[in-house]
C-alpha cells in the first residue's frame, strides 16, 4: 500500500511553529482525513495535538518525515471553510492560526462525540418545516438572495413573542434579525448571528425559536457546559439549515452553506477577542463574507465609526428598519449636587402610575470610590495600589482591582484612618430613590444582581450600563445618569461608547415614553436626541481622518527590547503613507532584566495591511529564534489594531 502524508497544523502558541508540518500516515492508523484531530511528535519524544489540513499521496518535504502517532478522533472538526478563515484572519492580524482555532473549535467530549457518530451512521429524522409566523411587514426582503452587505440601524422598542413557557418580551431588533435568518433557512442555508453577551443572546434565541422553530436554533456559548457546547458544535457539522447564535467565537462556527452572517452591536468591546491575535468579530465576519460570498449585516441601535467607514467606502449599504418614537429630554443637574434632576423625578412619578421606570447608572455597588476623611486623598489598596470602594452600605472597604479588604487602612499622606464615600453606585442610588419615592419597589440590576427581564408592574429598576433588563411592554420612563462622568473619561471612543450605551437603554422604553438624559450637552447628547446616530458617527470619523486615528487608519503596536523594536521599524522602512509614533519607554514586564521596554505605534492605510503584517510577523519570528533565559519575556510583541494606546487620548 502506498504511503499517505498528512499536513498538520499543531496546537502551539510559538510563532515559529505557525505552519503546516508533514507526517507519514503509518499502517495501522486508519481514518486520517482532512479535519480530524491527531497526535503527532513535535521534537523527539514530545507529543502534541493538531488538526489534519491536507492529505496527499506524495510527500512535499524532502527531509526526514515522522509518523502520525495516533488518530484522536475520526470526526472532521476542522472544516475547510474554518481553516481558510483562521489562516486569513491570523495573517491579517500577524498572529498564529492555531490561536484562532483554539477559539473556533471547543474541546473534545468523547461521549458526546460517540453519540453524534452513532446518529450520523443511521438515517436521521428530517427537520420539521418552518413554523408559520404572524403577518408582519417584511424585513429587507431578498437580502439573502441578493447577497447584500448592509450596515443596519435598528430602531428601538420591545415586542412580545410566544415561547414554550408563555409570552416573553424582547427587543424588536431581535425579531428583525430573526426574520433575516429565516430568509437563509428558507433557501436551505445556514445563518450565523453574533452578539456581545448572553443578554442579547437570550433575546435573539427567543426570537429565532418563534421564527424558525426550536429544532433549528443552535447555541455556541462558553457559558454552556462543555458537553452541551460540543454537542451544538457537532450539530453545525451536519450542514442542516440552522441558525447559529453565540458570542464572538460563533463567527468561526462550521457552516459550509452559509447564507447570512450577522454581527449585532459591533461597537461593543466584548466582541474584541482578548487573546492573541486579538481579532475583532466584525473583522473576522468581513473576511468570512469575502470568502463565502454570503449576505452580511452589521447591525446596532447606534452606528459605529468602523461600520460608517465601510458605508462611506461603498462596501456596506446603509439601511434602517423600524420606528420608535420616544421623547428625549436633556436635563441639567441640580446645583445641590443631586445626581437625579427634578425633570427625571417628575417623569418617573408620572410613569410609575402604570409602568416600571429604568434608571441607568455608571457604577455598581454603594460607593464607587473612597477618600480620606481628613486630607481628601483617594483611598488606595496597600497591596496593589488599586482604588478602594464599598459594595454595599456598611460593607468593609475593599480594592476594586484585587478584591482585598482594606482592614486597618491608614492614609499614607496624613496617617488618617477614616474613609468617606465618593460618588454613588447602583445600590446607593437605589436607596436614595426608595426614600425619595416611598411605597414603590426598587430593584437593582448589575453584575452582582443579574436580572434579564422584569414584569410590567410599577417599580424602579436601577441598572448599570449594559445590565438593563427588558420590561414587559417597555419602560414608562428611562433616566440616564452619570453621563457627565462617562464623557469625562479619557479615550478615543468615549463619546462613541456613550452614545451606544445610551441608545441601548433608550431602545427599552415604551412607545412615547420620556427618556431623560441628565447633565450632558454637546454632540453626544445631540446624537441621542436625534432620529438617527449616523450624523454623529460621520462627524467622529471625519475628525479621526484629520488626526489619522483608528478606524480611519490601521495601527500596529510594536513592543519589546529597544534593539528589537528598532529592527522591526527598520524592516518596515519609510513611506509617505506610513508614520511611526515613538518609540518611547513603557512600564511593564516587556523587557529583559536590566533592560527597559520600548513601544512604537505604526499607522498605515488599510491597503498596506498585508505588507505590514507580513513584515512585523517576520520580525517576531526572528526575535523568537534568538535564545533567551527561561521565563524571560519575549523580545518583541506585535499587536495590530491595538486600542490600548488610544484609551488615554
Amino acid at each position: 500500500m502506498a504511503d499517505r502524508y498528512a499536513r498538520v497544523v499543531v496546537d502551539s502558541r510559538l510563532p515559529q511553529l505557525d505552519r503546516l508540518f508533514e507526517y507519514r500516515v503509518p499502517p495501522g492508523v486508519e481514518g486520517v482525513e482532512p479535519g480530524v484531530r491527531v497526535r503527532v511528535p513535535l521534537r523527539g519524544d514530545r507529543m502534541t495535538s493538531g488538526y489534519v489540513v491536507e492529505v496527499a499521496d506524495a510527500r512535499a518535504w524532502e527531509g526526514e518525515v515522522a509518523d502520525v502517532e495516533k488518530l484522536v478522533s475520526p470526526v472532521p472538526v476542522l472544516r475547510p471553510e474554518v481553516w481558510a478563515l483562521a489562516r486569513a484572519v491570523a495573517d491579517r492580524a500577524a498572529g498564529g492560526a492555531a490561536d484562532v482555532l483554539r477559539v473556533a473549535i471547543p474541546g473534545r467530549q468523547a461521549r458526546v462525540e460517540k453519540a453524534w457518530l452513532e446518529r450520523t451512521g443511521s438515517e436521521a429524522a428530517p427537520l420539521p418545516p418552518l413554523p408559520d409566523v404572524p403577518e408582519r411587514a417584511p424585513v429587507l426582503p431578498g437580502l439573502v438572495e441578493a447577497r447584500r452587505r448592509i450596515a443596519l440601524e435598528c430602531a428601538g422598542g420591545v415586542a412580545a413573542v410566544e415561547t414554550a413557557d408563555g409570552t416573553a418580551w424582547i427587543g424588536r431588533w431581535a425579531i428583525a434579525l430573526a426574520a433575516l435568518a429565516r430568509q437563509a433557512l428558507e433557501r436551505g442555508e445556514q445563518a450565523i448571528l453574533v452578539v456581545p453577551d448572553h443578554r442579547e443572546q437570550r433575546q435573539l434565541r427567543l426570537a429565532l425559536e418563534a421564527a424558525v422553530g426550536v429544532e433549528r436554533v443552535v447555541e455556541l456559548d462558553a457559558r454552556q457546559k462543555n458537553p452541551e457546547r460540543y454537542r451544538g458544535f457537532l450539530r453545525c457539522l451536519d450542514d442542516e439549515p440552522v441558525a447559529i447564535i453565540g458570542p464572538r467565537s460563533a463567527v468561526y462556527a462550521p457552516a459550509a452553506r452559509l447564507g447570512l452572517l450577522v454581527v449585532w452591536e459591533d461597537g461593543d468591546p466584548l466582541l474584541a477577542e482578548p487573546l492573541s491575535p486579538w481579532v475583532h468579530a466584525r473583522d473576522a465576519a468581513l473576511v468570512r463574507q469575502g470568502q463565502s460570498g454570503c449576505a452580511l449585516v452589521i447591525a446596532g441601535h447606534a452606528r459605529s465609526t468602523d461600520a460608517e467607514r465601510l458605508v462611506e467606502l461603498g462596501h456596506l449599504e446603509h439601511e434602517r428598519v423600524g420606528t420608535h418614537r420616544v421623547r428625549v429630554l436633556p436635563a441639567a443637574l441640580a446645583d445641590d449636587g443631586r445626581r437625579v434632576p427634578a425633570a427625571a423625578f417628575a417623569a418617573a412619578r408620572d410613569a410609575l402610575a402604570s409602568k416600571p421606570v429604568l434608571v441607568q447608572v455608571g457604577r455598581p455597588g454603594h460607593a464607587p470610590g473612597l477618600r480620606c476623611a481628613d486630607c481628601g486623598s483617594r483611598g488606595r489598596c496597600a497591596a496593589c495600589g488599586g482604588p478602594l470602594g464599598q459594595r454595599s452600605r456598611g460593607a468593609a472597604p475593599a480594592c476594586r482591582l484585587c478584591g482585598r479588604l482594606a482592614a486597618g487602612w491608614r492614609c499614607p499622606s496624613c496617617d488618617g484612618r477614616r474613609l468617606v464615600p465618593v460618588g454613588r453606585g447602583s445600590s446607593r442610588i437605589a436607596e436614595e430613590l426608595g426614600r425619595a419615592i416611598p411605597g414603590v419597589p426598587v430593584v437593582v440590576a448589575d453584575g452582582d444582581h443579574e436580572r434579564l427581564a422584569v414584569d410590567a408592574r410599577p417599580r424602579i429598576v436601577v441598572a448599570t450600563r449594559g445590565a438593563e433588563p427588558v420590561a414587559d411592554g417597555g419602560y414608562g420612563a428611562v433616566v440616564l445618569l452619570d453621563g457627565d462622568a462617562l464623557l469625562a473619561h479619557e479615550g478615543l471612543r468615549v463619546a462613541e461608547e456613550a452614545v451606544r450605551q445610551w441608545a441601548g437603554a433608550r431602545a427599552l422604553a415604551a412607545e412615547g415614553a420620556p427618556v431623560v438624559l441628565a447633565g450632558v450637552v454637546g454632540p453626544a447628547a445631540a446624537a441621542l436626541t436625534g432620529p438617527t446616530t449616523v450624523p454623529f458617527a460621520k462627524a467622529e470619523l471625519a475628525e479621526r481622518r484629520q488626526l489619522r486615528f483608528p478606524p480611519a487608519v490601521r495601527t500596529a503596536s510594536v513592543v519589546g527590547t529597544p534593539d528589537a523594536v528598532a529592527e522591526a521599524l527598520e524592516a518596515l522602512g519609510s513611506a509617505d503613507h506610513l508614520d511611526v509614533l515613538g518609540p518611547v519607554p513603557v512600564a511593564g514586564d516587556d523587557a529583559r532584566p536590566g533592560e527597559e521596554a520600548h513601544r512604537a505605534i505604526v499607522r498605515f492605510p488599510y491597503n498596506d495591511g498585508a505588507r505590514v503584517a507580513g513584515v512585523v510577523r517576520a520580525r517576531v519570528l526572528a526575535a523568537a529564534s534568538r535564545p533567551r533565559r527561561p521565563g524571560a519575556p519575549a523580545r518583541l510583541r506585535i499587536r495590530l489594531d491595538d486600542p490600548e494606546p488610544f484609551d488615554g487620548l
